[in-house]
């Protein structure tokens, strides 16, 4: 795990004991800290009292004289009471990446790469990831993506930290400066966490003001708000757009089709040149990736169609890339589940791309909402769930066909989490080619 000597002797409290808040707990001790830790459950609790914890609620405590209130990113800061109960006694609010910055001088010679945006900024943190290990600089994947960066053990000499960061994670962070920030892009999400779009969009802007003058920013010029943001930046700027991208060089990355994965791959190989990768060792990077799990990712091909699974487009701007991958040849042939738990956003960003649906099979709670917004522009099916929804497609679609759950929703109505429900439609899939 990762410790620091300013921690220790100092006392912190923590809210949220899931994966990350247990493992803060666990380096946080290990660096000779005291801890009180707090969840709601009591499992929770009770793991970590057995790392050594004492169980308090932050709430309920005088924080006066602590070094500081970890949270869990979860947490709704603009309107949870632990905000205002720190700032009374004086105490600062951090995440598990702010402890992560401030144990960096413990750590050896290393770089830090940020990757934030609405949407691909997890594509992009596994691909670069992915370039430096294949060309033999140690690596390692942490933030939102992956396990717990204070759980991972340090990397030698001249590694590299290759941080997926959410406007949440942003918000958490004071001392962060990463060698590397990288911003995808920018669309309306979160937005019950801030004050507007333009509140959601400082947040991310923030990642550069944390920045030293000598620090490199990358920034994927495609959207008006990221352009906006470019243009407040006063130290090393690198502006990249996916139409920077050359569609020959693009068919050659089986993992990275698609006009969205253009803006991914640009953002990737902008941060590797600037870590010192050459030409040769970035395109050999580039063809040997894989999709992660749940983003665009192939998990079978039945009867001759295509299944991919892109659960984490959880939003109508995540959803319509994946369906701009897939243009008619020469006709329609994506069959396309969507619906979930709405957003707010309804499927404007998609509406461009509706003529490369054949069919949409719609589920949860944003059925009727969609189907309703879709009205005539496409044939609707409502499935209600997402096993009728495969097994409706599995009957509707023809060799050559892709079926794409890229559901423009969050999973809450039916699923604990995205994960879940891409792990069962991954499951569902290859029912189909058992049976």
């Amino acid at each position: 795990m990762i410790t620091a000597r300013a921690f220790a002797g100092r006392r912190y409290a923590v809210l949220g004991l899931a994966r990350s808040g247990l493992a803060t707990c666990e380096a946080l001790i290990a660096s000779g800290a005291g801890v009180t830790a707090w969840d709601e459950r009591k499992a929770a609790r009770d793991a970590a009292m057995a790392l050594g914890t004492d169980i308090g609620n932050p709430l309920e405590i005088d924080l006066v004289g602590f070094a500081g209130v970890v949270v869990s990113p979860g947490v709704p800061l603009n309107r949870h009471p632990i905000a205002d109960h720190a700032r009374e006694a004086g105490v600062s609010i951090l995440g598990d990446i702010e402890l992560f910055a401030e144990a960096a001088a413990d750590l050896p010679p290393h770089r830090i790469v940020g990757i934030t945006g609405t949407n691909g900024k997890s594509t992009v943190t596994a691909l670069v990831t992915h370039m430096l290990e294949s060309a033999g600089v140690p690596a390692l994947m942490g933030g939102n993506i992956g396990l717990p960066i204070l759980a991972r053990d340090p990397l030698p000499e001249n590694g590299v930290y290759v941080l997926e960061l959410s406007s949440y994670q942003i918000d958490l962070a004071h001392s962060l400066a990463c060698d590397v920030a990288v911003l995808t892009n920018i669309s309306p999400d979160h937005l019950d966490r801030y004050d507007g779009f333009a509140g959601y969009a400082a947040s991310k802007e923030r990642l550069f003001a944390l920045q030293h003058r000598d620090q490199v920013a990358i920034v994927a010029v495609d959207d008006d708000p990221s352009r906006m943001i470019a243009g407040r930046i006063n130290h090393r700027l690198h502006r990249v757009s996916a139409k920077d991208i050359d569609p020959a060089g693009q068919a050659r990355w089986p993992a990275l089709q698609g006009p969205h994965n253009a803006q991914n791959a640009v953002c990737a190989i902008a941060a590797c040149r600037v870590l010192g990768l050459n030409d040769e060792q970035i395109e050999r990077g580039l063809v040997s990736y894989r999709a992660l799990p749940h983003r665009m990712e192939l998990v079978g091909e039945v009867a001759g169609v295509r299944w991919f699974n892109d659960s984490k487009a959880t939003n109508a701007a995540s959803a319509a890339p994946a369906l701009a991958a897939f243009p008619p040849a020469p006709d329609q042939r994506v069959h396309w589940i969507a619906g979930g738990q709405a957003k707010g956003d309804g499927l404007t960003a998609c509406r461009p791309w509706f003529g490369h649906v054949k069919r949409a099979y719609l589920i949860g709670e944003a059925m009727e909402p969609f189907a309703a917004e879709i009205g005539d522009a496409l044939p609707v099916e409502r499935s209600g769930d997402l096993a009728a929804a495969v097994a409706a497609a599995a009957a509707a679609a023809t060799p050559g066909d892709i079926v794409l759950l890229s559901p423009a929703c969050a999973s809450f109505d039916q699923f604990t989490d995205y994960e879940r429900r891409g792990d069962r439609f991954r499951e569902l899939v290859q029912a189909l080619g058992n049976g």
